[in-house]
């Protein structure tokens, strides 16, 4: 199994100076690059302490300077808010001063707030975000870009630089819902998995991806497919449930509450429920090291686990993550 760490840059109640706060991230990813870990992913928010990383290509040429072999993961470059050439050009150079180890992620955005702050209507971020991807991907391989579509038009252009991975560096899409992953599959994407749905849920929706993989003529054989979960570790069970609880209730307060509500129909807690208790029984991994080693282990087996994507909701995790479950599963 692969281990990878999804990196959010947290500001709860400003307690600390935001250098602090990137200094922090900085030295984990130092810590990943010498203890087996495939790769850190950058999360990219904007407009809220939840998570204060407005770009994920700036910081991952810090992670990059500061690491030999992990893998510089963007999760995710949230494309619809990106001149596509733009980004296409600060993602190769990434992938040149890294040295290869580009792991591109893209995604459509959720926040309402984004969209209405960059200017994107939010009726039109399925079109910019599939059409900034297909223009991503020509500007790397393409000699000349030429290029009509319905948001962007472009004529002979040269993009430079070319990324150090060729043809391009290996690509996911973050699709939580039918329609997305039924669009990534039938194009032959890998996808990343969301931190929010429940192990059954991310079971079916990785069972629905390879069968949209399969009828379009893809294999998943090979693929890198990371499930995204957010865990809490402790030395013992209530001080890690305490963890995950402060922090399923700072991710509803501070990044799904009204101020965010989502572009997208659908919601990450079904009606009636008690969000904080959904994310307690049902998302967040937590509880003692072996407990959460155990878990893991099993969806391994249950899900087809085999990529997982870790969010360690306070250091403590993410230290017992690496000293005790990392050895375990990897």
């Amino acid at each position: 199994m692969k281990l990878g760490v999804l990196q959010f840059f947290s500001w709860p109640e400003r307690r600390v100076d935001l250098a602090t706060v990137y200094a922090r991230a900085l030295e984990r990813i130092e810590i990943m690059d010498r203890t087996g870990y495939d790769a850190v992913w950058l999360a990219e928010h904007h407009f809220s302490s939840f998570s204060v990383c407005p770009s994920v290509h700036m910081v991952g040429t810090l992670a990059a300077a500061r690491t030999q072999r992990l893998r510089i993961g963007t999760a995710v470059s949230l494309a619809p808010f990106y001149h596509p050439l733009r980004l296409a050009e600060e993602v190769a150079l990434l992938d040149v001063l890294s040295g290869g180890r580009v792991n591109w992620g893209a995604g459509r955005g959720f926040a309402r707030v984004e969209f209405t702050a960059f200017g994107v209507p939010p009726e039109e971020s399925s079109s910019r975000f599939r059409e900034a991807v297909e223009i991503v991907l020509r500007a790397w391989t393409d000699e000349r870009l030429n290029f009509t579509g319905q948001h962007f038009r472009f004529e002979d252009l040269e993009i430079l630089p070319k990324p150090a991975q060729r043809p391009h560096p290996p690509v996911w899409m973050a699709a939580s819902s039918e329609g997305a992953i039924e669009w990534a599959a039938g194009r032959g994407f890998s996808i990343l998995m969301d931190p929010h749905s429940s192990a059954p849920e991310i079971g079916r929706k990785r069972r629905f991806y390879a069968e949209k993989l399969a009828q379009a003529g893809f294999s998943e054989a090979g693929r890198d497919i990371p499930i995204a979960r957010l865990a809490a570790l402790a030395g013992n069970a209530s001080e890690a449930a305490a963890v995950a609880r402060s922090g399923a209730e700072w991710i509803l307060n501070s990044y799904l509450g009204a101020q965010h509500r989502p572009v997208m129909q659908g919601s990450f807690t079904p009606a009636g429920v008690d969000p904080v208790r959904r994310y307690l029984d049902e998302v967040i991994l937590h509880g003692t090291p072996d407990k959460v080693g155990d878990e893991i282990l099993r969806l391994r087996d249950e899900i087809g686990l085999d990529y997982l994507l870790c969010a360690p909701l306070s250091h403590q995790s993410f230290m017992l993550l690496t000293e005790k479950v990392l050895p375990r599963i990897v």
